[in-house]
């Protein structure tokens, strides 16, 4: 009779089986569809180049599709009590790299979860350190200069560290190594965070409770969710996140099990493991495929799976926060960061030991990036099928839906209506289990779940193709060997000027203008059908300043669209963080007069 463990590894490995499958059966039968619709007066070789293309971007609609319904039926599979006994052996050190960032907006966030954590029983058991890898030197002075103000002011003398790396060698994991290097050996655990990131202490210490009872439990990742955005680009995306990224990560969750997923941030790792584990090589030849690695998370995760440690995430731990980009470009930017380390992750998939899931979740998060230019590729392979097919003509200009003899009409509507299920159909559910239970109160209500759900669609399935081009470009660029670096992120909520935003969108105005101007010119009954891609293209500029527009933002706030938790209700470290910005400020005001008047007395010659 098979143990306990080994009856729950085949019940997994079913489970994912099961999953798989369904995702492959789900674009073949979409493939097969669109594949007898197109075919109806003759095949050319265009045709299986759209069939394959399809292929593969219904197998990622599905992959996400699938994700989405076990998070929807899954129950929180870890019950777990709400407070455990303090470990008295067990120490933390609380990570906070930073790289040119907002340095009182940083040390704001490090102040409220340190006051907040100095009110638990369980402080003792934390150290604070900020990682700071900036190479600008006003950055560097003000750091130094905000860190020594903060200790001071919490008497957090021997417990709030600092220390700036003047070589940037590899990066945020260059930087967690040095740590772990240098001072790992006194922890147990190390909690990694962002610059961006704020975390409630319970969950901190609920956290280390977690990894205090499973000694083989090596990470645990929490769910991170957007606070503090005004625009509407961002006030969507932390709708979307407080809304849906809690479902989708249980189902993530369901899915993965023990070789889950690590975000680079808001998680808690045991030193030991990641130690003996983690060592990340430096990839042959140049960037973007070679050097250090970028995407170090996901490879961590799988190597820390490979040594037959736990990774887990736990969608039921509250209170975990981060930013993001509060406009298109600044998320753009970021997302081409993220996309060259994904592809670079294609060197890494032949790697010896790794577990089968791993490879998955690696193919994953590469197939997150070139989804988009397959999709972009077979909408223009189906631009052009219509102007090379022969005769008959299924798309008259007085309609907006093809027209195929009856048996062929009803597969194309069947296909059509199956790739809006898979699209649509898991935000749909949520919003509607959303809007009628307990949950719609921290949303405003059942009106504004609905409200702000269809306008979230709505807003994103416009923003869709500059999204598109903005991944296509970022996926062309690393192909031809274009390194993108290491930008620093912007995080104000500061207006996109049209200027500004025409500047990093010219190239898609000139693409949307072109599609219109070739469909006209040379497939007229087909210029309805290009309108939905086309006009947000040539209106990109326009888009990209409106969603990045605060004072837009502010008046969807008023209407109470797009209302978050965390924003009807803010917790205590959200208030403390915003309460510390104001103060750090204040603080440095005052001790800029009383240094500037050292420095002048310090010049003073000698009396002696």
């Amino acid at each position: 009779m098979p143990a306990p463990d080994d009856r729950s590894e085949a019940a997994m490995a079913l489970k994912r089986l099961l999953f798989v499958f369904a995702a492959l059966v789900l674009a073949a039968i979409a493939a097969w569809l669109f594949f007898v619709v197109v075919t109806t007066n003759g095949i050319t070789d265009l045709h299986f180049v759209q069939i394959g293309l399809l292929f593969v971007c219904c197998i990622w609609l599905s992959w996400g599709f699938n994700t989405a319904l076990v998070g929807i039926f899954s129950r929180d599979r870890l019950p777990h009590p709400e407070r455990r006994p303090a470990v008295a052996t067990s120490r933390t050190a609380v990570l906070m790299p930073v790289y040119n960032e907002d340095v009182r907006a940083v040390f704001a966030r490090v102040a409220a979860m340190y006051e907040e954590l100095r009110r638990s029983p369980d402080f003792e058991r934390f150290d604070f350190y900020i990682l700071s890898d900036s190479t600008k030197a006003e950055n560097v002075a003000e750091e130094r200069r905000v860190h020594d103000m903060l200790v001071a002011d919490l008497a957090a003398a021997g417990r709030l560290y600092y220390r700036n790396r003047e070589q940037n060698v590899g990066r945020k994991a260059g930087n967690i190594a040095d740590f772990v290097t240098n001072h790992g050996g006194a922890y147990d655990y190390m909690l990694i965070l962002d610059a961006d990131s704020l975390m409630r202490a319970d969950t901190i210490v609920e956290m280390v409770g977690r990894m205090d009872e499973d000694p083989e439990l090596a990470l645990l990742q929490s769910q991170p969710l957007i606070i503090g955005r005004r625009t509407p680009f961002g006030r969507a995306l932390q709708f979307s996140a407080a809304l849906f990224s809690p479902i989708f990560s249980r189902g993530i969750a369901a899915l993965q099990g023990h070789e889950g997923p690590f975000w680079g941030h808001n998680a808690i790792i045991r030193v030991r493991a990641f130690a003996a584990s983690c060592g990340l090589p430096t990839l042959s030849g140049k960037p973007p495929f070679g050097g250090h690695i970028l995407s170090h998370d996901y490879v961590e995760a799988a190597l820390l799976a490979r040594a037959a440690y736990k990774v887990r995430v736990d969608p039921d731990l509250e209170g975990s926060f981060e930013e993001a980009p509060s406009n298109i470009i600044e998320y753009a930017k970021r997302d081409r960061r993220w996309c060259q380390g994904n592809l670079q992750h294609a060197r890494l998939l032949p790697a010896p030991g790794l577990k089968s899931w791993s490879r998955i979740s690696l193919i994953a998060g590469i197939m997150a990036y070139l989804a988009s230019p397959i999709w972009l590729m077979f909408l223009i392979v189906s631009l052009l099928d219509p102007v090379l097919a022969p005769e008959p003509n299924y798309f008259p200009a007085n309609s907006l839906f093809p027209v195929f003899p009856q048996a062929e009409t009803n597969k194309a509507l069947l296909l059509l209506f199956g790739i809006f299920v898979l699209l649509l159909l898991p935000k749909t559910l949520i919003a509607f289990g959303s809007a009628f239970t307990e949950r719609r109160k921290s949303f405003g209500g059942t009106g504004l779940v609905l409200a702000g759900a269809f306008v979230e669609l709505i807003l994103t399935s416009i923003l869709a193709p500059i999204m598109m081009m903005f991944q296509s470009k970022a996926v062309y660029e690393i192909l031809v060997g274009a390194d993108a670096g290491w930008p620093s992120t912007d995080r104000d909520d500061d207006h996109m000027p049209v200027s500004v935003a025409f500047r990093a969108s010219w190239w898609m105005v000139l693409s949307g203008a072109a599609v219109l101007y070739a469909s006209y010119a040379y497939a007229p009954d087909l210029v309805l059908w290009t309108l939905p891609i086309a006009l947000p293209l040539v209106a990109a500029p326009l888009m990209i300043s409106l969603t990045g527009n605060p004072v837009l933002g502010d008046g969807l706030r008023r209407l109470g669209l797009f209302t978050t938790p965390f924003e009807a209700h803010p917790e205590s470290v959200i208030r403390a963080s915003s309460h510390w910005r104001s103060r750090l400020a204040t603080l440095d005001a005052a001790a800029r007069p009383r240094k500037a008047a050292m420095e002048r007395t310090e010049g003073l010659p000698d009396p002696a």
